[in-house]
């Protein structure tokens, strides 16, 4: 065991691992049951897990230890490996509260976007916001995504559809990636809506010919850290064809793809992401039978984000199908000015009453299938020695908890831990 400071963790009801032979994701009928411990302990040190198990007296044996922090569990309490939000919109200035009374009197989320409201108008209020405003803001997101039990998010930018924009908000999520305690995992959505005055086409062409060039040079100078390329592939945003040329050409340089597709019409949009060896495709709620298929075959991850259909009234993507043919089914919580939610527990829950998942593959969704949707799950996404120590202690016997309290979370989770630290205390 390494040498340093230490945190111990004693006395716990249940210390839920969800996996423990490192498997990178749970599909199909591995996700029937979770790793969990009854009655155990867990060292993590300063950033890695070093041991779980039991008893807690195996924790102390090592003389290399020079402190170690004791928290006692207590026995009611659980500890769970740290949630993972898998698909977010954080960066952003402008609220669109104006919106959701134009949804609730029958307007559809096109209606509004077509009318210059949406995306649009969340471009022109980010356009304007300083660099120094927006990182305050998407600070005090990532707190409350935090305090609900999430240690890692991916974020997007996409707010900005000019080069320098774009750049502003990537430049947003990198400092906070370097000087807050959660793991960030940095989306380039330049392609998130066509700029008013081009078309598709030309908006693809200058973001091959200019944004990803750029993108290139400054991860080459360490000035900006970029993991996934993001399209909005969709009628009357962009097709099939501009989709597939934007993806391809960040491939080249070194992305993942994880992009949106066939979220509000059938665009074929998971056959394209399967083809191209895309880490995940995002929403799905018109995916075609063909496209899970291809998904299931490819080992390309489903984002699933309950938020998004429960506010926009839309089908719920036929998550239930996708697990039985052996899709690796993630979760996110889509947060962004449409779909205001913080709370990966309350996605959770969402997601097991209105897209039908048991309790377990929900957990594994925002655990160890959302880290592999992201490209992490060898460091995220399960409490297993070596991996990052990021967990949440809740005040439960049993961690169904977390799922079952809609809207409990804020007295539930006690602690968040982050690389062995702890970041949060109720």
């Amino acid at each position: 065991m390494a040498s340093g400071h230490h945190l111990l963790l004693e006395n716990a009801q249940q210390v839920v691992l969800v996996c423990a032979r490192g498997e990178r994701y749970l599909a199909g009928p591995a996700l029937r049951s979770l790793a969990v411990l009854e009655g155990a302990s867990l060292v993590s040190g300063t950033s890695t897990l070093l041991q779980a198990g039991w008893p807690p007296s195996c924790f102390l044996q090592s003389s290399t230890i020079q402190s170690t922090w004791h928290l006692n569990a207590f026995c009611f309490s659980t500890l769970v490996t740290g949630l993972v939000d898998a698909h977010t919109h954080p960066v952003w200035a402008g609220e669109r509260v104006h919106e959701f009374a134009m949804k609730l009197a029958g307007a559809t989320y096109m209606d509004i976007h077509q009318a210059g409201g949406g995306i649009n108008f969340t471009v022109e209020q980010t356009r304007r916001a300083s660099e120094e405003e927006l990182f305050r803001s998407f600070q005090q997101r990532l707190q409350c995504m935090m305090r609900a039990g999430t240690t890692l998010v991916e974020c997007k930018s996409g707010y900005g559809l000019d080069l320098e924009t774009e750049l502003k908000m990537l430049r947003v999520i990198e400092r906070a990636r370097r000087e807050l305690h959660l793991s960030l995992s940095a989306t380039y959505c330049g392609a998130h809506s066509v700029p008013k005055g081009k078309t598709a086409i030309e908006a693809a062409d200058d973001i091959i010919s200019n944004h990803l060039p750029k993108l290139r040079e400054l991860g080459r100078s360490g000035e900006i850290h970029v993991d996934n390329i993001d399209v909005f592939c969709e009628k009357g945003v962009f097709d099939l064809d501009s989709t597939r040329r934007i993806l391809e050409s960040g491939k080249e340089i070194g992305l993942q793809i994880n992009f949106h597709g066939d979220e509000l019409h059938p665009m074929r949009a998971a056959e394209l992401g399967a083809e191209l060896g895309a880490r995940a495709v995002s929403h799905l709620e018109e995916v075609s039978d063909e496209g899970i298929a291809a998904m299931a075959a490819a080992r390309c991850s489903a984002v699933l984000l309950p938020t998004t259909a429960y506010m926009l009234r839309l089908q719920q993507p036929r998550a239930r199908k996708m697990l039985d043919e052996g899709v690796i089914v993630a979760l996110g919580s889509d947060f962004n000015p449409n779909a205001y939610c913080f709370s990966m527990p309350m996605v959770m829950h969402l997601a097991c009453v209105n897209m039908r998942l048991s309790m377990p593959e929900a957990l594994a969704a925002a655990t160890i299938n959302a880290a592999y949707a992201l490209g992490k799950s060898h460091i995220h996404g399960s409490l297993e020695v070596g991996k990052q120590g990021d967990l949440i202690i809740i005040s439960a016997s049993r961690w169904e908890h977390l799922i079952y309290q809609f809207g409990g979370h804020h007295e539930l989770i006690e602690y968040v831990i982050a690389k062995g630290k702890v970041i949060y205390k109720k």
